[in-house]
């Protein structure tokens, strides 16, 4: 990626993060994970610039200030990657999975808040309270207020992104998912956060080691949260069948004499529920372990 989308210089105003996503959104095929990520991010920074101009929040000024800052990471990564380079760990998921078939658009979308919010947002607001010379007390109340928003938002883009009600039923490890991430959850972790690298505050080595905690157990959690779902196709099924069938050729004629009688096959054990054979369920593939990038 070219061009003013892939700088690394931090926003001044909430104005021109919505003008850098939009950038990024004509630049990037609609299917691409990031580009999937970044429409729910624009929706998200439109959604907060039109409510710091209604009274919304208690500190306006704060708010728009943190939204930048915040926004400042996820564009850091999106420059990092357009370069060559590695972006944070908490990123690295969506930046490497992002063209993969068997990752589901909602998938890409909960990965991204993962690694922005969880990541991202303890550092922006310790980062903010930093520049204005305040405490992360002082802008908590505001903090909250945002979860509103968010909640808002994640809910329209869930219904956008769901599979048809025909099809929602086979994918049983998708809904698990949604019901295992919350973005009312993850901003109260990354509160918890903000708490602690405000006391941390003091102790470089400590900060950095925490730090660098954060940025590998995010990212550990988006490798699951975009764990590939390859539908069920039967064939793992068929495999399973054929090598019973070479077992009982082998067993007939090495393990028998002519006149010793067979003995009855074993019955088959059901597949336990959610097992990878079982019919009409998808399955989980393994991780990659290149990159899968779309060139953009």
């Amino acid at each position: 990626m070219t061009g003013p989308a892939a700088t690394a210089r931090t926003p001044g105003t909430v104005e021109e993060v919505v003008g850098r996503l939009r950038e990024i959104a004509a630049a990037l095929p609609l299917a691409d994970g990031v580009a999937v990520f970044n429409r729910l991010y624009l929706t998200v920074t439109e959604a907060v610039r039109d409510r710091l101009a209604v009274g919304y929040f208690a500190d306006p000024p704060a708010m728009a200030e943190l939204d930048a800052v915040f926004a400042g990471r996820y564009l850091l990564a999106v420059a990092a990657d357009a370069a060559g380079q590695e972006p944070p760990a908490c990123w690295r998921p969506l930046f490497a999975l992002r063209a993969h078939p068997g990752v589901h658009p909602l998938q890409f979308a909960l990965a991204g808040m993962n690694a922005h919010i969880q990541h991202d947002l303890p550092l922006a607001v310790v980062d903010l309270c930093r520049r204005r010379g305040c405490e992360p007390a002082d802008v908590e109340q505001d903090y909250h207020r945002i979860n509103g928003v968010l909640a808002e938002v994640e809910s329209v883009v869930r219904e956008q992104l769901l599979p048809e009600p025909e099809l929602l039923d086979r994918a049983e490890p998708l809904t698990h998912l949604l019901g295992a991430w919350s973005v009312e959850a993850a901003r109260e972790g990354a509160w918890s956060a903000v708490q602690a690298l405000w006391e941390l505050r003091r102790l470089p080595a400590a900060t950095r080691a925490f730090t660098a905690a954060l940025d590998g157990s995010v990212g550990l959690l988006g490798h699951a949260l975009l764990l590939p779902l390859v539908p069920y196709d039967g064939r793992d099924e068929q495999d399973r069948q054929d090598a019973q069938d070479a077992q009982h050729g082998r067993t007939e004629q090495h393990g028998r004499s002519d006149d010793t009688p067979a003995a009855p096959d074993a019955p088959e054990t059901p597949d336990a529920p959610g097992t990878p054979d079982t019919p009409d369920r998808p399955t989980a593939a393994r991780l990659p372990e290149s990159r899968n990038r779309t060139a953009v």
